[in-house]
């Protein structure tokens, strides 16, 4: 399994109709996905106008894609409000800046538009290796072609420390797919926000089931009934 085909199950399943995705890079998965309403958030979208336009011809759902440019951070400040008022999101795909910081605030901004019954998708939760793990600054002195997941993983963390109100865990897959949805999780975690921006690859690689609550694909497909 991986991140469009859960999004693409999850649509069929449930009907959802209003899709967010932060980090849209090429719309590999955006053009795709078969939602009525697609809002896209990104800085600087890697698409021309005419393959945009040629995705539209291709799939007519992608007529009424709405896209920003500019950062996630303040879309939310400028747009979410009015784009969300009357309308929840459904399902959101988050995979903008794989760090701690920017993913968190990402989350904790999407939850206040999510519905009730909506999930939120986040990419790279389960780094493959310590060089994928590496700051973007490290990363980039790495030979091209290296993976990137970033310390996205203490999102996943913060959340199961610090948040009561939501179910979180990681589906072993496509370098970790973080779910989030509403509801009183089974369990948390006992560290504060500053015990957990100073844990490293290290401690996560001894702990990796546990803090990251990780399930298997089958334990996805019946969690969703997909």
């Amino acid at each position: 399994m991986n991140r469009l085909q859960l999004i693409k199950s999850l649509v069929k399943k449930r009907n959802y109709k209003h899709y967010l995705e932060i980090g849209v890079f090429n719309g590999h998965i955006l053009f795709r996905i078969p939602s009525t309403l697609k809002i896209a958030v990104d800085p600087s979208f890697r698409f021309t106008w005419l393959r945009k336009w040629g995705k539209t011809l291709l799939k007519p759902h992608n007529l009424r894609n709405r896209y920003y440019q500019k950062t996630s951070d303040t879309f939310f400040v400028e747009d979410a409000c009015r784009i969300f008022d009357g309308k929840k999101i459904h399902i959101a795909l988050i995979d903008g800046m794989h760090e701690y910081a920017y993913a968190l605030r990402d989350v904790e901004n999407t939850l206040q538009y999510l519905d009730d019954n909506g999930v939120i998708i986040m990419h790279d939760c389960n780094p493959v290796s310590a060089d994928a793990a590496a700051t973007f600054d490290e990363w980039q002195t790495k030979k091209p072609g290296t993976p990137w997941n970033g310390d996205v993983w203490k999102t996943i963390m913060h959340l199961r420390c610090n948040r009561d109100d939501i179910r979180v865990f990681v589906i072993d897959c496509d370098h970790g797919l973080g779910i989030i949805t509403k509801g009183v999780p089974d369990d948390m975690l006992s560290f504060t926000p500053e015990q957990v921006e100073e844990l490293t690859y290290a401690h996560l690689e001894c702990n990796r089931d546990k803090w990251l609550n990780l399930k298997s694909v089958d334990y996805a497909r019946t969690y969703f009934g997909i």
